[in-house]
């Protein structure tokens, strides 16, 4: 985006230059809000015989934050560069959240603080729709709603640099012990190219334990340093962010912390998210024993290094059996070798690991016989069997139906079978299907990757179960359509999330039952509040995403059917979410607003798409790789194409050069039209400043809010349905001047 300066006189210059400077700041106390996206950026002043200069580019972007005691302190360190051969002077602008400590602002340059000015919302809003009309350009629209810091900073080199850091305070409120740190973060309208790098670190300590840790927004890494504190962070290179950094935690004394994400919009169901987490570090009696069988594929494809890297994974496993497990080991190939005739104490590791490393490769494999001597263990307790192999049934039982059926007959209650596929020429229908039916999950080795790290990962995430054969009941509230379905078991220093849709809001008792070593445990949360309107708009992309991956399972593990089709394309159409059945999203050709030309797509999709799911082989192990990400996913899934946006929770496509809600159906709906501009326009806004962040999509849209269908025009058209009073239609220079003397008192 690139400012244009306006012709005047020399003798204007200064009071022109002071009024674009006073409008700019103005602007950035605009960009404020509730979900506001951008983190402090400079908008440059061009001396006064440039017309046109490009924004600044940000080098680098860091964020530190301290969050101790509910007290978050944010410091961030920017570098800008000026590609242009002008010195420049700028305004540095920062959308503050809500709740920060004003006083506590501080702008250091080159070593000298400079002074800023914030302005409230209002002043704000009146400003910002002078502005609007002006450019013509409402990019900024969503930041309405808050205020915002600016100062000035001079000089700016040419084809030089200049570093930024600030601070602020702010108090994070804790809402039934779940707090909400939110950090502005997105460069992308006023970077002129892609950062070259983004850190945020966040350090956090709590005198009340912490249980979950979750962000809705970026793939973060958290390091659990004990009960009471962690550090989380997040890093990308070359990237132009776009979207606001979110962190979730939870403090409770409760040994299992439940806490409630919900949203619902008006007339509609609504969404929640459980964030279900035990303690971190768990007391050995807390720990249920369990049995782990470790079932090793030795065929002759498995020779060299594969074979080592899966005994030095079994050895790892030995050497983490908490003292109360039991274990075993099955080595299969054309025949089974077996450890022991029984599950051991874990004190015999030594004794196993001797025998581990006299395995050696060869012969066919033999699933079927291997599979129903894991199931064969007489074990009571929940029963872990880790099955590893690289290659498809060849010996013995080779039918795939007959595998699944023969297994199903005789695996008890207990168990959690964890399929490990190593390379490509394993059959995943057969391990996803065998982990999805009996309470685990499978994963895939791809040819470049280790072994040993991914089975050693896995394993150091469920060596301490602490509460098995979960159930969830909630009263008070009707709830449908959880997953994931069934709950798998729950360790320590992991976290649970269940999504599910709820009819209507209000307070619930959500109450979550397990076994600890054979005895029932069952943990209440009375008063959880779900949403009877608005919310956390990320909990139902995340719902969808989750449900489009389980839906995806059972065509390709059971086979297609209308139904699904049907509900995988609504589902996809509605949140932006793309699958080998909607790729016509991108499509303008494709009517994908209206019922029927849904179905002619599904129509067109369907065996199509089914064929091209192949049971093994590269493609095979992507396809069912993609497939569990969707459904143990823990943000909602977001589509890279150019002609959708996804803002909120609702998504856009781009139809005949508009910007269209996909919930608007043209047959059913008639539409609003509004000028972009125009006074009904920001009447809408200033209504409803929360729907800005539609609104900044673009000059041609059309969004569905309330019920009401409104489509935005950039050219001059009739509105229809809104109050509009008379006034001239002014010219951009005339509007400007109007806001300039009105600000000036001329």
């Amino acid at each position: 985006m690139k400012p244009t300066v306006l012709a005047c006189p020399p003798s204007a210059w200064k009071s022109l230059r002071w009024g674009l400077a006073v409008c700019t700041f103005l602007l950035a106390s605009l960009m404020t809000h509730i979900t506001a996206k951008a983190d402090g950026f400079i908008i440059p002043i061009p001396p006064p015989h440039i017309q046109v200069v490009p924004d600044l580019a940000v080098k680098y972007h860091h964020v530190r934050v301290t969050i101790k005691d509910q007290v978050a302190q944010t410091e961030i360190d920017q570098v800008f560069l000026n590609d242009s051969p002008y010195e420049l002077e700028g305004t540095y602008l920062f959308p503050l959240p809500e709740d920060a400590a004003i006083s506590d602002f501080a702008l250091f340059v080159d070593g000298k603080r400079l002074s800023g000015k914030v302005l409230d919302k209002e002043e704000a809003r009146r400003t910002y729709e002078s502005i609007v009309r002006r450019r013509r350009d409402p990019a900024l629209l969503e930041y309405v709603g808050r205020n915002a810091f600016q100062a000035s900073i001079y000089p700016i080199p040419a084809h030089g640099e200049k570093r930024v850091q600030i601070a602020y305070r702010q108090v994070l409120l804790a809402d039934r012990g779940l707090v909400h740190y939110v950090y502005p973060l997105d460069t992308e309208r006023f970077s002129s190219r892609p950062l070259e790098e983004v850190v945020i670190t966040v350090d956090l300590q709590s005198p009340v334990p912490i249980k979950a840790i979750y962000s809705p927004s970026h793939n973060v890494a958290i390091e659990r340093t004990g009960e009471t504190s962690a550090l989380i962070s997040f890093e990308a290179n070359n990237v132009r962010p776009d979207k606001d950094f979110e962190l979730y935690y939870s403090i409770s004394e409760d040994d299992v912390g439940v806490h409630l994400l919900s949203y619902k919009e008006r007339g509609e169901d609504g969404f929640f998210l459980l964030l279900i987490a035990p303690q971190v570090e768990a007391d050995v009696e807390a720990i249920v024993a369990k049995d782990v069988l470790f079932v090793l594929d030795t065929s002759g494809s498995m020779e060299g290094k594969k074979l080592q890297q899966a005994k030095d994974a079994l050895e790892f496993v030995l050497d983490h059996l908490q003292e109360e497990d039991r274990f075993n080991i099955i080595a299969f190939n054309t025949s089974i070798s077996k450890y022991a005739t029984n599950l051991r104490p874990a004190s015999e590791r030594d004794e196993a690991r001797r025998f581990v490393r006299r395995l050696s490769a060869g012969g066919g494999t033999n699933i079927h016989r291997a599979l129903l001597e894991a199931m064969d263990s007489n074990s009571e307790r929940p029963l872990f069997i880790i099955f590893l192999t690289d290659g498809l049934p060849t010996a013995g039982v080779t039918d795939l139906e007959r595998i699944l059926t023969d297994v199903n007959r005789v695996a008890t209650k207990n168990i959690r079978l964890f399929s490990f596929g190593v390379g490509y020429d394993v059959n995943t229908i057969l391990l996803d299907t065998l982990s999805q039916e009996h309470r685990g999950a499978s994963a895939y080795v791809e040819p470049e990757q280790s072994i040993e790290e991914v089975i050693t990962s896995f394993y150091t995430k469920i060596s301490a179960p602490l509460l098995s054969d979960l159930r969830l009941y909630i009263r008070g509230v009707e709830v449908e359509d959880l997953y994931p379905d069934p709950l798998p078991d729950l360790f320590a220093g992991s976290q649970l999330l269940v999504v599910g849709r709820y009819r209507e809001g209000g307070s619930a008792q959500v109450t979550l039952h397990g076994t600890v070593n054979g005895e029932e445990r069952s943990f209440s949360y009375p008063n959880l509040n779900f949403s009877r309107q608005g919310g956390q708009d990320f909990v139902p992309r995340l719902w969808a995403t989750r449900k489009i991956g389980y839906l995806l399972k059972e065509i390709r593990l059971h086979g297609e059917n209308k139904e699904l089709v049907d509900s995988i394309i609504s589902l996809s159409v509605r949140y932006g979410i793309m699958t080998p059945y909607t790729s016509f999203l991108v499509d303008e050709q494709q009517d994908i607003l209206t019922e029927a030309g849904r179905q002619l797509v599904a129509e067109s999709s369907r065996l199509t798409t089914l064929r091209s799911m192949p049971a093994f082989g590269a493609q095979a192990v992507a396809d069912s790789q993609i497939q569990n990400k969707l459904t143990q996913a823990e943000r909602g899934s977001e589509s890279e194409a150019a002609e959708i946006k996804l803002v909120g929770n609702k998504t856009f496509v781009l139809r005949n050069n508009i910007w269209t809600d996909t919930a608007y159906d043209p047959q059913r709906m008639r539409v609003t039209r509004l000028q972009f501009g125009s006074p009904a326009y920001f009447q809408l806004l200033a209504k409803h400043p929360q729907w800005g962040k539609y609104f900044a999509i673009g000059g041609r849209l059309i969004v569905v809010l309330d019920g009401t269908a409104y489509q935005i025009e950039s050219d001059a058209i009739e509105t229809q349905g809104v109050s509009v009073p008379n006034s001239p239609v002014l010219s951009p220079w005339e509007q400007f001047w109007q806001w300039f003397c009105s600000i000036t008192g001329r």
